[in-house]
């Protein structure tokens, strides 16, 4: 029975590990996606972004003037310091490509990184 070496064992480990972490969900974001935007800000102390004020409450001025503070207090934030900077960007961050795209790329890096262990297996230690 066909057994690894030790380069094959920490090629199908990372390989594994990286397949699991980066695997897009059915709807939503990877694990590894999921994981930076929970340690970019796990207390959820950061503020986010708000919304576009929908068309009907351009005439509450009250809804208006909340909505401006909710603003000037994430640029505020987003403008403080670079480390904050990143951290608001990690948090909304999202997975680079399109889950059917990303899908591809990583069955094929396991495809080909199978095909790496089966080429290491070919070579003897000297």
């Amino acid at each position: 029975m066909w057994q690894p070496n030790n380069a094959q064992w920490r090629v199908i480990w990372v390989v594994a590990v990286v397949l699991i972490l980066a695997w897009p969900a059915e709807s939503g974001r990877s694990l590894a996606t999921k994981a930076a935007n929970w340690l970019a800000d796990p207390t959820n102390s950061l503020p986010a972004l708000p919304a576009q004020l929908p068309i009907g409450l351009d005439d509450n001025g009250d809804a208006v003037a909340a909505h401006d503070a909710e603003e000037a207090e994430y640029y505020r934030a987003y403008a403080s310091s670079s480390v904050t900077r990143l951290r608001m960007t990690l948090k909304t961050a999202a997975d680079p490509f399109d889950p059917s795209t990303e899908r591809q790329i990583l069955a094929g890096a396991g495809i080909l990184s199978a095909l790496f262990v089966w080429r290491l297996n070919g070579k003897s230690p000297r």
